[in-house]
C-alpha cells in the first residue's frame, strides 16, 4: 500500500511538472542513435540493436522501456540511414515512438570525421486513467480522460565528431514542444526540448586493456541538469566491465561480452542514491547488438562505442 501511494504521487508530479521526458539509459554509449541522428552509419556496418530496461523494480507502474534500431552506411559513400522504435510504459501511460535518421559525413582530417544528422519522429501517446486510482485515498480528477494513440510528429538534428579513439556530439532530438495531454487548454503533460552533449575517449593502457571514460549531459528547460559519467575497461577485445554515476540520482555497474566479431551483449544495473532507493530494488538493462561487417564479415578491431 505504501508503495502504491508513493507511485501515485510520483505519477502526478511527473504530469504536472515537466520532469518526465525522454527515456533514460545507463548504457547510452551503445544506444547513441536514439538521441543523435548523426550517429547513423558511423560504425561502418549494418548495426542491429535491441534493449530492454526495467526501472525501479518493485515499484508498481515504474518505467519499462523497449528499444529496437537498425542503422547502416549507404553504398560506401558518406550517407547513413537509421530506423528506431521505442516503447515506453510508465504507470498509466504508454508511448510508442518511431524515428527515421539520416546522416551525412565528411572527412575533416586523417583520423576524424564529422557527421551531420536529421531525425524525423512519430509519437503515439496513450493514457489509461483506470491505472491512476489504485487506492481510494487519492481519487483521480474526473476531468482527466483516456487518450488513445494521440499522434505527435517531431523533427530533430545532431552533429557527431568521431575517430577510432574519440567522439563528441551535440543533438536536439525533438524541436517541437508537444502537449501529450491537454486539459481545458492547460498542458498537464508536455514534451519539452531536450539538449544532449556526449563525449568519450579510449586510452590504450597496454596491449590487452583499454579504458574509455564517457559523459552524457542532458539539459531540459525547467529541470535540473542531468550528467551521466561512466568508465569502462575492455580486456582482450572481448570482455567489458565498468561503472557509471548519474549525478545526484544513481550509481551503476555494467558488463559486456563480444561473443563473436558481429555480436555483443551487455547488462547494466542501477541503484538509486536518492530517497527513491527505499521503494525499489534497482533497475536492470539488457541489450544485444548484431552487426554485419564488410571485409568478408570480419572486423579487425571491435569498436568500443
Amino acid at each position: 500500500m505504501k508503495t502504491k501511494i508513493f507511485l501515485i504521487l510520483l505519477m502526478f508530479t511527473a504530469f504536472t511538472s515537466y520532469a518526465q521526458q525522454d527515456a533514460q539509459f545507463t548504457q547510452y554509449m551503445y544506444n547513441t542513435i536514439n538521441i543523435n541522428p548523426a550517429y547513423a552509419g558511423s560504425r561502418g556496418a549494418l548495426s542491429i540493436f535491441a534493449m530492454h530496461r526495467t526501472q525501479w523494480v518493485g515499484l508498481d507502474g515504474a518505467p519499462v522501456t523497449n528499444v529496437a534500431s537498425i542503422n547502416t552506411p549507404l553504398n560506401n559513400n558518406n550517407l547513413g540511414l537509421g530506423i528506431s522504435f521505442i516503447n515506453d510504459k510508465i504507470g498509466p501511460t504508454n508511448e510508442n515512438t518511431i524515428s527515421a535518421d539520416f546522416s551525412y559525413t565528411i572527412q575533416t582530417s586523417e583520423t576524424f570525421k564529422l557527421s551531420f544528422g536529421i531525425k524525423g519522429t512519430a509519437n503515439l501517446f496513450n493514457l489509461d486513467i483506470s491505472k491512476l486510482n489504485p487506492v481510494d485515498a487519492y481519487p483521480v480528477d474526473q476531468s482527466i480522460q483516456n487518450i488513445d494513440n494521440k499522434f505527435s510528429p517531431n523533427i530533430g538534428t545532431g552533429v557527431y565528431l568521431h575517430s577510432d579513439k574519440a567522439y563528441v556530439g551535440f543533438s536536439i532530438p525533438n524541436f517541437i514542444e508537444s502537449d501529450r495531454y491537454d486539459n481545458n487548454e492547460v498542458a498537464i503533460f508536455k514534451e519539452k526540448i531536450n539538449y544532449y552533449l556526449i563525449a568519450g575517449y579510449i586510452f590504450d593502457l597496454n596491449r590487452t586493456i583499454k579504458f574509455k571514460p564517457a559523459v552524457l549531459s542532458k539539459f531540459i528547460e525547467g529541470a535540473p541538469l542531468q550528467v551521466d559519467i561512466s568508465g569502462n575497461f575492455m580486456f582482450n577485445e572481448k570482455f567489458v566491465v565498468g561503472i557509471a554515476y548519474r549525478w545526484s540520482a544513481a550509481l551503476s555497474a555494467m558488463v559486456g561480452f563480444q561473443i563473436s566479431d558481429g555480436m555483443y551483449i551487455g547488462y547494466g544495473y542501477d541503484r538509486e542514491t536518492t530517497r527513491l532507493n527505499n521503494y525499489n530494488s534497482g533497475s536492470h538493462e539488457f541489450f544485444l547488438r548484431y552487426e554485419i561487417f564488410k571485409n568478408n564479415g570480419k572486423i579487425i578491431t571491435p569498436r568500443f562505442f
